[in-house]
This record gives C-alpha cells, sequence and structure tokens, in this order.
C-alpha cells in the first residue's frame, strides 16, 4: 500500500506544477529558424536537426496546429514557450533534452529529491519515463512506463520498422500461444503469437499503445516509442475469472476475422472440464466431441475425421509423429494432460508445412516448463495417478519439465465377480521430458522426451505388449525482427509383441515395429502485418519391420518367419504465401511438392495384367538391391484459402487442398488396434490421394461472445487400401493379393454454436457426413458390391454433441457431456444353406445394415480447493459418472449357431454408470 500512496502522492504533483526548462538546467544548444504558416511537424524536423532534443507528442493533435515565427540564437525553452503559449499544450524537457508535449499541467519528467523516505527502498515507476532499448531486447512488465526502441536515425527516418518479441507468462516464463498483439489508434495493426508465443509488427515510426489480450490472462498494454527495429519482451497475468460475466476479449473474432477455417483449437482449461470415462482428462475424447470428428464405437481413441480413416490423421507431439495414441485398450490417451498446453485440430486448409496424410492434423503442443520457481502437480484416481515436477535450470533462460503417469488398473479386474476378468491383468506408464533453453535474444533450443509401454493379459497365457518412443529436438534461430526460422530433428518408433508360452510346443512370439526419422527446416518471413511467408522442406526417413514370428524355448515347434524389413525416404519443399489484399479479402496460396521413393533390399512380385492379384497369378519374381528404388511416386499438394469479412463479426471463406499419403495402416478390425501394422507404399500399393473443398460462413453474436459457423465440405479420395473377403494381414508376404485399392468419397455439414463467456459456457454441435467407398478394378479384376459405392466402416450420418459448463462460484461448478450419433454400417449373415454336406453362410453386401444408434450422457461436478495463496498444496476434486443413464450403447454384434439357429447377440462396452472420483493438486 506505501508504495500505491506514494504513486498517488507523486501524480498529484505533477499534475498542479508546471516545469520549464529552467528547472532542468540551462540549454546550452539554440536554435535558429523562420515560420510562416507552417505546420508543427515542419518546426520538430528542423529543431531536432540542428539540436540534441527529441520532441514526443500525439501527432494527430499538433499536426493542425499553425507556426508563425523568426528565432535567432534562441534557447529551445523560449522557442517552445512562444509556440505554445496560446494553447492548452504544456511541455517538459528531462536530463537526456527529451522534450514530452501535453495538455494541461506538464509532467515531472524526474523523482523530486529526497523521494524515499529514510530506510526504504521501494520504487515507484514514474509516468511516460523513457526506458532506452539497445541491441538486447528490452523486458516491458509496466504498464505506465515510456518504451523507447531503437536509437532515433539522424538523417531521414525509415518509412517502416518492425517491433518484435515474445508474450510471456510473468509467473512461470511460459510463452503464451494466440495471444492477440495490436495497436489500435492510428493504424489498427495487428498480430497473434505463434507457438512461441512470438510476434511481429510494421509500423511507421513513432509513439503507440500496444495492447495484448489472451484468453486466461489480464488485458495489458505498453507504451512504445518506436524509432527503428527493435525487440520487446512482454511479460503477462494469469487472469483469475471472477463469478460475474466476463467479455474474453482475446481472439474474440478469430473465427470470423482469421484465415483458417476448419480447425478446432483447445486448450488444456477447456479440455479439463469436459468428463470423461476414468475422471482423467483426455485431449482425445474432448477432440472426438469436435464436429466433423467420430469414432467407431466406445474404447476406441482412433479419429475418422470427414469421412477419413483412422490412418488418415498425422499425430505430432511437439512436431515427432505418433503412432498409436491409446493406453489400455483404447480407454486412455496416451497423453497426459498435465504436461499438455493446447491441442489444435485441422479439418482443411491444411498448412503447407504439414503432409503424409489425408484427413487431418493433430498438433498436440506441450509447456515449457516454469522458468521463474520450482513447482509441481499431479493427481490420484481410481486407476492412474500422475505427478509433473517443473522448475528453472537457469532462472529466466532455462527451463524443464518431467511427468510420469502409471497405472493399478488390476485390482479392479479383481473385484469383478468373474474368472475371466479376475485372472487378467493391464497395466501402463508413459514418461515425458522437455526442456527448453534461451541461448540469447536470438537463438532457442527445445528437447522433447516420450516413453509409454503397455502390456495386458486377457484370461489366456497369450501376453500382448506395445511400446511407444518420441524425441525432438528444435533449434529456433531469429534472423531479424521479420524472418526466423526452425531446425527440427525428430525420432517416432512403435511396436508391439504378443508371446504365448503356455504351450511349449506352441510358445512363440509375433512382433512387428516402426521407425520413423525426420529432419524438417521452417521458415517465416514477415515483410509486414498483411503479409506472411512460410517456406521449407522435410525429410523422413521410414523403416517397417513388416512383421515376425519365432518360436521361444527348445521345445517349441513354431516355424520362424521374418517378413523383410521395408525402407522409404520421403522428401517435400513447401511455400505459402499469405496476404491481405484489402481489409475485408485475404487469400493464402500454398504449394507443396513431395516425392517418396521405396527403398530396398526386398523381393516384389509381377502379376498377370488385368486378373485379380493372387498367390495363382505371380509371373515373376525380382529381387531388389539394398538402397535401390523400388517405386517412385510424386507429385504437387495445392492448397488455397480465401476470406471475405461480410461485416466486423462475419465472414465467409473457401478453402481447397490436396493432400498425398504414402503410408497405410493395415487392420481387420474397425476400430483402431495396438495389433495393427502399417505398410509403406510400392509398386502395387499405390499412394492415397485426397481433394477437399470447403466452403463455410461465420457469424459472432453479442459483442463476439457467441460463435456460431456453418461448414460444408466434399471430399474425393483415390487409391486408399480397403480389403477382400477373408484378407490375411498378419505375415502375409503377398500382402497386395489380400488388399485393394479403393476409391472413396466423404460430404457433409458441420454446424456449431460456441458461448465461451459467463457462467454457463460450452458448444453444440450438429454434423451430417457421409463417407462412401468404391471398389471396382474392372471385369477380370477385384469387385465389391458390384462396383457400387457402399458405406465406409465409419460412416456415421448424423451425430449432435453438447457440451455444457456452469460455475455456481469459484470453488464449484459442474459439467455435462451429451453426444448422439447414428449407428455405423455392419455387414450381416442373411441366409445358410448346404453345398455337399458343408454348410455356407451368404452374408448381405457388405455394410447393408446398421448397428442400433448410439447415446451417452456424462456428468462431473468439480470442487476447487479453498484459494489460499500460503499454503502446501492447491487441491481439487473431480467427482464424475460416465454414461450417466446406463445405456447399453452396442459396439459391435455377432451371432452364434444355438440349436440349430443363428442368433445375434450385441456386445456393450460400458452398459452401466461409472462414477469415479480423483484427485489434483498443486504445490
Amino acid at each position: 500500500m506505501r508504495y500505491f500512496y506514494r504513486l498517488v502522492f507523486f501524480l498529484l504533483c505533477s499534475c498542479t506544477s508546471s516545469v520549464v526548462l529552467g528547472q532542468q538546467g540551462p540549454a546550452s544548444l539554440l536554435f535558429s529558424g523562420e515560420f510562416t504558416k507552417s505546420r508543427f511537424p515542419e518546426l520538430v524536423k528542423q529543431l531536432e536537426a540542428q539540436t540534441p532534443y527529441r520532441l514526443y507528442y500525439q501527432p494527430e493533435a499538433l499536426d493542425t496546429l499553425s507556426v508563425t515565427l523568426r528565432v535567432q540564437n534562441q534557447p529551445v525553452d523560449s522557442v517552445l514557450r512562444a509556440v505554445l503559449a496560446k494553447t492548452p499544450f504544456r511541455f517538459a524537457v528531462d536530463q537526456q533534452r527529451r522534450v514530452y508535449i501535453t495538455t494541461g499541467s506538464a509532467i515531472q519528467p524526474n523523482l523530486p529529491d529526497p523521494f524515499f523516505l529514510s530506510g526504504e527502498t521501494e520504487a515507484v515507476v514514474v509516468a511516460d519515463e523513457p526506458v532506452a532499448a539497445e541491441a538486447a531486447p528490452t523486458t516491458g512488465s509496466s504498464e505506465l512506463k515510456l518504451y523507447e526502441i531503437g536509437r532515433k536515425a539522424a538523417g531521414p527516418a525509415p518509412g517502416r520498422v518492425t517491433l518484435a518479441g515474445h508474450v510471456r507468462d510473468k509467473t512461470t516464463g511460459e510463452p503464451v500461444i494466440g495471444a492477440a498483439v495490436f495497436v489500435e489508434a492510428p493504424t489498427n495493426t495487428g498480430t497473434t503469437t505463434d507457438q512461441f508465443g512470438y510476434y511481429a509488427l510494421t509500423l511507421p515510426p513513432g509513439r503507440y499503445e500496444v495492447r495484448v489480450r489472451a484468453i486466461g490472462i489480464k488485458n495489458t498494454r505498453r507504451q512504445v516509442v518506436l524509432n527503428a527495429d527493435g525487440k520487446l519482451e512482454i511479460e503477462v497475468e494469469e487472469d483469475i475469472t471472477p463469478l460475474k460475466e466476463v467479455v474474453i476479449e482475446a481472439e474474440k473474432d478469430r473465427n470470423v476475422a482469421g484465415m483458417q477455417m476448419g480447425v478446432e483449437k483447445l486448450d488444456i482449461k477447456t479440455m479439463r472440464q469436459v468428463p470423461t470415462a476414468f475422471g482423467e482428462t483426455d485431449i482425445l475424447r474432448v477432440v472426438l466431441t469436435l464436429p466433423g470428428v467420430k469414432s467407431v464405437g466406445e474404447g476406441s481413441t482412433g479419429m475418422n475425421v470427414r469421412g477419413g480413416a483412422t490412418d488418415q490423421n498425422l499425430i505430432l507431439f511437439n512436431d515427432a509423429t505418433v503412432y498409436n495414441p491409446a493406453h489400455l485398450f483404447g480407454f486412455f490417451s496416451a497423453f497426459n494432460p498435465d504436461v499438455l498446453k493446447s491441442v489444435e485440430l485441422y479439418k482443411s486448409a491444411v498448412p503447407a508445412k504439414y503432409g503424409g496424410r489425408l484427413s487431418s492434423v493433430l498438433e498436440i503442443a506441450t509447456r515449457d516448463g516454469n522458468q521463474k520457481k520450482f513447482s509441481g502437480a499431479g493427481g490420484i484416481g481410481l486407476m492412474t495417478s500422475r505427478l509433473t515436477l517443473e522448475g528453472p535450470l537457469i532462472k529466466d533462460r532455462s527451463s524443464f519439465i518431467v511427468a510420469g503417469r502409471t497405472s493399478y488398473s488390476d485390482w479392479i479386474l479383481h473385484q469383478i465377480p468373474n474368472k475371466t476378468y479376475q485372472e487378467s491383468s493391464a497395466s501402463f506408464y508413459d514418461l515425458n521430458a522437455h526442456i527448453s533453453h534461451q541461448i540469447n535474444d536470438k537463438n532457442t533450443i527445445y528437447a522433447t522426451g516420450y516413453l509409454s509401454r503397455d502390456q495386458f493379459k486377457l484370461a489366456t497365457d497369450t501376453l500382448y505388449k506395445y511400446l511407444n518412443q518420441t524425441a525432438s529436438v528444435k533449434w529456433q534461430h531469429n534472423f531479424s525482427n521479420t524472418l526466423y526460422g526452425v531446425l527440427t530433428g525428430s525420432y517416432s518408433s512403435y511396436q508391439y509383441s504378443i508371446t504365448n508360452q503356455k504351450n511349449p510346443v506352441n510358445a512363440s512370439e509375433l512382433a512387428f515395429g516402426i521407425k520413423q526419422r525426420n529432419l524438417q527446416a521452417d521458415f517465416s518471413y514477415l515483410p509486414s502485418n498483411k503479409h506472411s511467408i512460410d517456406f521449407g522442406i522435410n525429410n523422413i526417413y521410414y523403416s517397417v519391420a513388416a512383421g515376425s514370428l519365432v518360436p521361444l524355448g527348445a521345445e517349441s515347434l513354431i516355424k520362424r518367419d521374418v517378413l523383410p524389413q521395408e525402407q522409404a525416404l520421403e522428401q517435400a519443399l513447401y511455400v505459402s504465401d499469405k496476404i491481405d489484399l484489402t481489409s475485408r479479402f485475404a487469400v493464402s496460396l500454398g504449394l507443396r511438392y513431395s516425392l517418396f521413393n521405396a527403398l530396398g533390399p526386398r523381393d516384389t512380385y509381377r502379376y498377370l495384367p488385368g486378373l485379380s492379384k493372387s498367390e495363382n497369378t505371380i509371373t515373376d519374381t525380382i529381387s531388389h538391391k539394398s538402397g535401390s528404388r523400388i517405386a517412385t511416386y510424386h507429385g504437387p499438394e495445392y492448397r488455397l484459402s480465401a476470406k471475405y469479412s461480410l461485416s466486423d463479426n462475419a465472414s465467409v471463406k473457401a478453402s481447397y487442398n490436396r493432400m498425398r499419403q504414402y503410408i497405410h495402416m493395415l487392420s481387420n478390425t474397425a476400430s483402431m488396434s495396438p495389433t495393427d501394422t502399417w505398410k509403406l507404399s510400392d509398386d502395387h500399393v499405390r499412394p492415397q490421394v485426397g481433394d477437399q473443398y470447403s466452403i463455410g460462413f461465420y457469424r459472432n453474436f453479442k459483442s463476439n461472445t457467441i460463435e456460431t459457423s456453418v461448414e460444408t465440405y466434399y471430399k474425393a479420395m483415390h487409391d486408399f487400401v480397403d480389403y477382400k473377403s477373408g484378407a490375411t494381414l498378419l505375415l502375409n508376404r503377398h500382402i497386395e493379393t489380400d488388399v485393394v485399392n479403393a476409391e472413396g468419397k466423404a460430404y457433409g455439414v458441420e454446424v456449431m454454436v460456441k458461448k465461451l463467456t459467463g457462467k454457463l459456457n460450452g458448444w453444440v454441435s450438429y454434423t451430417y457426413s457421409r463417407s462412401l467407398v468404391r471398389v471396382d478394378t474392372g471385369p477380370n479384376g477385384d469387385i465389391i458390391n458390384g462396383g457400387k459405392f457402399y458405406p465406409s466402416n465409419f460412416d456415421k450420418p448424423h451425430d449432435v454433441t453438447m457440451i455444457g459448463n456452469y460455475r455456481f462460484s469459484r470453488r464449484f461448478s459442474t459439467s455435462l457431456n451429451f453426444t448422439y450419433n447414428t449407428g455405423r454400417p455392419i455387414t450381416l449373415p442373411l441366409v445358410k444353406y448346404y453345398v455337399g454336406n458343408s454348410m455356407r453362410v451368404y452374408y448381405s453386401e457388405r455394410n447393408a445394415y446398421r448397428v442400433p444408434d448410439y447415446y451417452r450422457a456424462d456428468l462431473a461436478l468439480n470442487i476447487e480447493g479453498n484459494h489460499k495463496i500460503k499454503k502446501l498444496a492447491h487441491g481439487s476434486w473431480t467427482i464424475a459418472v460416465y454414461n450417466l443413464t446406463g445405456r447399453k450403447n452396442p459396439y459391435s454384434v455377432y451371432y452364434k449357431a444355438e440349436n440349430g439357429q443363428i442368433n445375434g447377440y450385441q456386445l456393450s462396452i460400458f452398459g452401466r454408470p461409472i462414477p469415479t472420483i480423483t484427485y489434483n493438486f498443486k504445490f
């Protein structure tokens, strides 16, 4: 409070005093000039040219002031006093000969002496006291200071200069992603921070008020005098939302004003509010509540985005590819929520820097860790526990974050009164580590490591294990305020094994593995606030252990079978250019050119032309040496999007993109499974190609607190993988004889209403979509369903989702989640008949029927601990009920022959309400 009283006293004194140059000491330099009805800026220009004085004022206030004056070798204070005598303006000069012109009383540029009381060292920031910025960046933490960026040029001022820097959390030092940084008057110019919290504003030299807004932080501003290119590091404070309704202004019109369409962005605070099956925040479950995103059923984390298959989604964890994003049969995601910062899903208009998948890109970013102090967080639930530690390695320059999570689900299986479950076991763990280090103001290093392991056994001696490993290292270098680059090296590995040792005669291990090494360079050039260019290069080396079956033990009679390894090199160049052509119309053009080479050593086969491929139609075997090219594919990938603003709160957007995918997942299940394998394109399995066209209308209401959008799309896909009836996918040396290159189409409409603020918030979405497949390779080739289009396994025309959150107080809130969708397609047995003495079953056309529709409601209550600042740990409780109504939603339908009849049964994953309780803590 002493600081506050002193500041008030100081401001009162400055408002009642008049400061003249004589109080600063006599001027040593004199001024001469003659002006007749000249504008005030002309006087300023000559005065600054003749003397070392620099004048600071609001141009719009003094531009029209007429000056008629003739002086010869007069002090500067006398000149200004004469010019401003009959105006409301006053001036003051500091010891560095900086002149401040204001209305009313002149400001006090220096502290009165003595200002501080004896024995006290607290300081008061003086309003409009300039702080010079040299080559090193200035850290702006005060709204009262005037930050002078760059030295003023002795000659003519440059036309435009660039102010750049980072926006960071004042408490933790972490970058703030997606913060709006803008100047309203007189230029009305703005930008948003990128994944590193970096911003760049190009402006004419002068004085500005730079404002910063973002969800979850307090709105703030900085007073800046911009003379030349320079940097201003901005520190912001976290915002504690009061009980009354607030308007979150950051990114409030992003859905309307932004170029991107088909993009969903979630922060960790939003994701924590969505109830999940076992009480732990699950980012993939939250993503599945977004429009256009579905799964084949409960207990599956595989995503189907706008009619695409699960393998058509690129999942990036700090720029490293994750092949299996699930734990424990798909009930948990592979990502620890305590280390996450944000999740961004691209469904259309995918940026040119991304490629390799047809449907979507899911970009998951972790926090950098607290740069200010050591802290921790964690949680204890019924099935899992987790712990996260973070802190500075070098304060304000480098930080670390490490996290671990493990399950102890066996005790729940042992409580189920069923011998099958009691003899089963299931467990997993994952570890995360991340380090960031700022070498200097131009270079920063980031390193991330991730490891997860699962194993489970279900009432048999068969043990399933699978392992995920990723690592990435980034080097960010700022060449200038308008150009920076990021060099990234990453490694990804996924492997599984299935072992059976109960019977020594049949003891064996089935295994598969895929590894990916990636090196890429990405550059961003910002020539102006309305123009940005991104370009770069990407290289990926794949190594696939396609499958192996090996005996275990000396008594095993299993024959060793190891498929040859597959290798390939994928490369790409890209460039994209975004430009605002007018205040209402903006376009983004991008081109990505990709090249894929399947490499030896490997044997490939030739088949009779025009016939369905089978072992009986093989005509030749070709051996390829190590490093030789088996097949080469390449082609352009176009990216085009445009936005037209109908008004300040409404816009229309359209986009087109072409994607190429050179890797395919082979699965004999409808959902994503740990035992799925991956296949590289070769001379028989061609790469997938997809074209998507999208158009959308976006409209905000009530001061941008309610967002609405309608997007429609059409997607055409070629050469994606489908399977022949009875296909064998494991240990198949001629896999091309059981898979077919299919074509497909998907189309739909997505409607979303989102309320961002107030006690009651959330979103409601409706999606109508179709996903259809056709296989017809000619009269003597492969034909399914007579060559007609049929529904894919994940075709669900109707989908309705509601996420609602209500905050009773700062400590108590509740969340409700409701989901409805059409049942997925299935193929049914229709008739049984006999051929000789053998019974046969006649099946319907593929996917001609559907399981019953799906709907589910979840409820959660969140209880925060008290808000005392000084306490050992801050805790919270989450009490949730998954599947509140206990509906037995069908996951699949299967049939059994019983007493001479075929009876159908429905399999449900969760057939009753599942209550959970989780304790979360921070320290």
